[in-house]
C-alpha cells in the first residue's frame, strides 16, 4: 500500500513539472487557437489525476513486476529518447521504423515480423501525418534528398 501511495507521488509530481515546463512552450502570434501548449498540458492533466487517483485509494496488496519488465521499460525511454534526437537530422520514416521495430521486438520477439511493423507503421504513419493532418514532416535525411 505504501508503495502505491509513492509511486501516485513520484508520478503526481513528475506530471505537475511536465506541466510546468509545457507551460515555457513558445507560441508565435500565428498559432491555432488552441496552440502548442494544450496537447502536452492534457496529458500532464491526466498523469495529476491519475497520480492523486492511485494515492487516495492504492491498492492493498500490490503485485509490482518483475525487474525485467523495468528492464524493458528503461530500454524503451532510451529508445524513444534516442527516436526525439534521431529526428531532425535522419528524417521521419528511418529513425520511426527503428524504433518502431525495436518496440514491436519487446512486445513480441520475433525479428521478421518486428521489422515488417516498423517500416509498415513508419509508412503509414509518415502518410496519414503529412497528408491527412498536413504536418510538415521530412521523410528522409536533407542530405540524402538534396
Amino acid at each position: 500500500m505504501g508503495t502505491d501511495r509513492t509511486f501516485g507521488l513520484v508520478v503526481t509530481l513528475t506530471a505537475l513539472a511536465y506541466i510546468a515546463s509545457a507551460t515555457q512552450i513558445q507560441t508565435s502570434f500565428l498559432t491555432d487557437p488552441v496552440g502548442p501548449r494544450m496537447f502536452p498540458m492534457l496529458i500532464g492533466c491526466v498523469a495529476v489525476i491519475c497520480g492523486v487517483v492511485v494515492m487516495v485509494r492504492p491498492d492493498p496488496n500490490p503485485d509490482w513486476p518483475a525487474m525485467r519488465t523495468f528492464g524493458s521499460l528503461l530500454v524503451a525511454v532510451v529508445v524513444l529518447i534516442a527516436y526525439a534526437y534521431s529526428l531532425k537530422p535522419l528524417g521521419f520514416l528511418f529513425p520511426t521504423a527503428i524504433t518502431a521495430a525495436i518496440l514491436s521486438y519487446q512486445i513480441n520477439p520475433h525479428a521478421g515480423r518486428s521489422i515488417a511493423a516498423g517500416i509498415g507503421l513508419s509508412a503509414g504513419l509518415f502518410l496519414i501525418f503529412k497528408f491527412a493532418l498536413g504536418l510538415g514532416l521530412v521523410a528522409f535525411p536533407k542530405g540524402l534528398i538534396g
